[in-house]
């Protein structure tokens, strides 16, 4: 398979949520990676998503990254054919913070708001290889360690939330992944 479109991570938290029991659709997404590597550079990036109302707006819905041009790199050349393909880029600080072997987390400010999220109770770290459109427009190849528990606080108010039956890229609801790579 040629490569054309490709980015790599080092310290990936990844939790997909959602807010109502028994919900099988996440409406809380905190993807996140401490340093993220693409053609363009490196920068601390991800994406976040929360719409607690399904019927509104999401109060938030982009790919974030301490540099706006690595975030918007995501978008067309990543996540292209998906909802996310033309998600907006909001400039980010962020901070992954590891407690090994019992918990990692992240804590990311964007403008208006302060998203944390801690995942715990870790399972042994496994290789994984998921292929093209297993559930998104990627190859997947990396470790991780899914998470049995995990809590998500927003400008200091705990929600509730509840695993989804399958994370974001095809896996866990919530895992810690030192190092992968999606490539397209």
């Amino acid at each position: 398979m040629q490569v054309t479109n490709w980015m790599s991570w080092e310290g990936g938290v990844d939790m997909a949520a959602t807010t109502v029991s028994g919900g099988a659709q996440p409406n809380v997404i905190v993807h996140i990676g401490r340093i993220v590597h693409t053609p363009l550079g490196s920068a601390a990036s991800g994406m976040v998503f929360y719409q607690p109302d399904p019927s509104a707006a999401p109060l938030f819905m982009g790919f974030v990254s301490t540099d706006p041009q690595i975030g918007a790199y995501f978008g067309p050349n990543i996540f292209a054919g998906t909802p996310f393909e033309s998600a907006p880029t909001l400039e980010a600080q962020i901070e992954v913070f590891t407690a090994l072997p019992d918990s990692v987390g992240v804590r990311v400010k964007i403008e208006g708001f302060e998203i944390e999220t801690t995942l715990s109770q870790l399972s042994a770290l496994e290789l994984v290889e998921r292929p093209f459109g297993a559930p998104l427009p990627f190859v997947q190849q990396g470790v991780e360690a899914a998470a049995s528990q995990m809590t998500l606080t927003i400008n200091g108010e705990n929600i509730t939330i509840y695993p989804v039956p399958v994370g974001l890229s095809g896996g866990p609801s919530a895992s810690w992944s030192p190092t992968g790579v999606y490539s397209r």
